[in-house]
């Protein structure tokens, strides 16, 4: 088990293996589909975001927020299917220099090749354990896209601590962990013949 903080250096990342088990602290976002191609669209036409998203983790989520009069207070924040993402998913870690992605489900080509020129890692979290994530979150710093995207597809930046556990998938090195199962799994099959 590793422990690591946001945001995230190119050392931090390459410390990192498939199979490895993290844990995060420090500064997050949530971000779909939706939410890349803004952010996309706004760098390609010179605009500056509002922050630096430079070593932070992009986690595939789309939350369950309840308004207070405090602010805001996060249900549950369960992982979102990634592959979903993995038509921006390349151009938006190029642009965004994010260091870490974390969702369900897998990535494609685009994604492992962006992870590994890149240095940024793609992990796992559990699915069906949103209410597990939401007690990892310590504040919601900021939203982004609220109005126009609604809650699901807004960017939400979180302070987390201890956010995880997260299950290495695709490291540095373009390691897939779904490459591996699916070697052993045909080589077992090959064995039993």
């Amino acid at each position: 088990m590793l422990e690591l903080k946001t945001p995230l250096r190119r050392e931090d990342v390459e410390s990192l293996k498939v199979g490895d088990v993290v844990y995060l602290s420090g500064t997050i976002f949530t971000s779909r589909d939706r939410t890349q191609l803004k952010v996309i669209e706004m760098i390609r036409k010179g605009l500056s975001f509002p922050i630096s998203l430079a070593g932070l983790v992009e986690y595939h989520a789309g939350p369950v927020i309840k308004r207070t009069k405090n602010g805001w207070n996060i249900l549950s924040v369960g992982p979102t299917t990634s592959f979903r993402m993995e038509k921006y998913e390349a151009e938006f870690i190029e642009l965004t220099k994010i260091k870490g992605i974390i969702g369900k489900g897998g990535m494609g080509k685009l994604t492992e090749e962006a992870c590994k020129k890149n240095k940024v890692f793609y992990g796992i979290y559990p699915g069906g354990a949103g209410a597990l994530a939401a007690k990892s979150i310590k504040n919601v710093k900021d939203s982004y896209f609220l109005q126009e995207l609604g809650i699901p597809e807004a960017m939400w930046v979180l302070e987390v601590e201890k956010f995880g556990p997260i299950v290495v998938a695709i490291d540095s090195f373009g390691n897939n962990i779904y490459d591996e199962i699916k070697r052993k799994m045909i080589k077992g099959e090959k064995n039993e013949k």
